[in-house]
């Protein structure tokens, strides 16, 4: 496979009209037919929580001094100190972990359809956040920008295994409350599945909160009905004024929240895996325990998503480690009914969508099989995250179809096993004309768009182009995906709410 990112232009059938797939029944469920892995013994993961309650209380989290919400933390008897460090009362926290809600239902832009985000379902979703995207002419990295968000979103919008779709790329050149508040619209514009939000400011929250009502009808219907999931990344055991203003926004209108840091463990947490795991749990229940005060019953879900230092480099590496942790994290998770929001698979450490790139995202995708996250939402992110490949989301969207087809499981019956079946044709017999073959042929059949019917592709039109030819020009198929266009009306009224909101607020200096 060519280092470039971009292939020279090959004629072929297009990937994307690959034969039409046979609809899953609820297609995210995980759960049933196979088990996830767990790492450790399950009285181990009592250890766990346990630990991260007793820093909880002997540590305790960082607030700012001037957070009013620390007046909750008092009325509840926690110890507040003066420079804001919140010190939790075990009991305290174990209430908030049985009264959080432990599923909600994430809308899409016609409120028709939505996916349920629990431990029992997997959700794929493109991002999060890249700062640059490979050019579609050059294929070089470059800033991204508000178009390269909608395109990227359009073909989300297309990928038939995309469930929602996240703030892939920013607006590089317009990074304030304004371009937050843009990207919002730009993605409720361009795709009509259920979306994840996430911003630095707290003020871009409240046009977006108008915009999701207006989208949906009104607040109340915004509430019963929620548009978006709000993520919040504190640093670990520490929580800014602009995170819990975030945080009390979302759980007072009915908008799920996923709260979580992103420790780096040998630097910001202890870098052993239990170590950086049960500060990353303390600072997950932190956020938790506030939205149970600001609203019992509310879903806020802790979402910590642990990485290591490589000790060799002093970057983000170690990946065996960062799997064993994120399946361990998963199972912590699934001991308190909650989902976890800490899928890795789909993203990598390489710099261009290459050999390197398609093993780390082959890797991190069939881990999810064994650990069941609730979603795996930096999908297509590659060089740390700094760089978005639309080659990279699309295999990701076909190895998700892998993974689904695989979470089906298996029947074993009598129909199956075939003994009767076995008698009819006898020993002498074969099977390929019987209805029996006809009736099953197909069943557990990953239907590729890039590999074709046969595992590795060594016969067929396939098996003189690269991958990379393959899902280029998928990528420009899909490019020209235009999804379900906004009522003008609304489109309307959603310009008058960021004009509005621009006529009475300057970016900050």
């Amino acid at each position: 496979m060519p280092n470039d990112s971009r292939p020279a232009r090959r004629a072929r059938r297009p990937a994307a009209h690959a034969p039409e797939r046979k609809p899953i029944p609820d297609p995210g469920l995980h759960f049933g037919a196979t088990a996830a892995y767990e790492p450790v013994p399950r009285e181990c993961i009592g250890q766990l929580v346990e630990g991260a309650l007793t820093l909880m209380r002997d540590c305790g989290v960082a607030f700012d001094p001037d957070t009013p919400e620390l007046k909750l933390f008092r009325d509840a008897h926690c110890d507040v100190a003066t420079d804001g460090t919140v010190r939790f009362p075990a009991q305290l926290v174990r209430d908030a972990l049985a009264s959080t809600a432990k599923s909600v239902k994430l809308w899409d832009r016609t409120a028709r359809r939505y996916i349920e985000l629990d431990d029992r379902h997997t959700w794929f979703i493109p991002g999060m956040t890249c700062i640059k995207i490979f050019d579609a002419e050059t294929g070089e990295p470059r800033p991204s920008d508000g178009d390269d968000l909608a395109r990227v979103t359009r073909v989300a919008d297309a990928l038939p295994n995309m469930d929602a779709v996240c703030v892939a790329v920013k607006n590089v050149a317009r990074s304030d409350i304004h371009g937050e508040i843009e990207e919002f619209a730009i993605m409720a514009a361009n795709t009509t599945k259920p979306l994840e939000y996430l911003c630095e400011y707290a003020e871009s929250l409240d046009p977006v909160l108008e915009m999701a009502a207006a989208i949906r009808g009104g607040a109340s219907a915004l509430f019963e009905k929620p548009y978006f999931l709000q993520i919040i990344t504190p640093l670990p055991l520490n929580y800014p004024r602009s995170h819990v203003e975030q945080l009390v926004k979302c759980v007072r209108a009915g908008v799920p929240v996923s709260v979580g840091t992103l420790p780096i463990g040998g630097a910001s947490t202890p870098i052993t895996t239990a170590g950086c795991i049960v500060n990353s749990l303390a600072t997950d229940f932190a956020g938790m325990v506030l939205a149970q005060l600001v609203r019992r019953g509310s879903f806020c879900i802790g979402s910590s998503d642990v990485s290591f230092m490589e000790p060799a480099t002093g970057g983000i590496g170690n990946l065996a480690q960062a799997s064993l942790a994120d399946m361990l994290m998963c199972q912590v998770r699934r001991h308190l009914g909650l989902p976890s929001f800490t899928g890795i698979g789909g993203q990598g450490a390489a710099r261009r969508f290459n050999q390197d790139a398609v093993a780390e995202i082959c890797l991190g995708m069939m881990q999810a099989f064994y650990s069941r996250p609730a979603t795996l939402d930096y999908l297509g992110s590659l060089d740390q995250g700094l760089t978005f490949s639309l080659h990279a989301l699309c295999l990701c969207d076909d190895l998700a179809a892998l993974l689904r087809t695989l979470w089906q499981g298996l029947t074993i019956d009598a129909d199956s096993i075939g003994l009767d079946l076995a008698r009819e044709v006898g020993a002498r017999g074969n099977y390929l004309g019987h209805p029996h073959t006809a009736a099953h042929c197909r069943e557990h059949l990953w239907e590729s768009r890039y590999f074709g019917a046969r595992l590795p592709v060594s016969t067929g039109a396939l098996v003189d182009e690269e991958l990379l030819a393959r899902i280029d020009a998928d990528v420009r198929a899909l490019s020209s995906h235009r999804p379900e266009p906004l009522d003008s009306a609304l489109e309307a009224r959603l310009r008058v709410i960021r004009e509005e909101f621009a006529a009475c607020h300057r970016p900050p200096a």
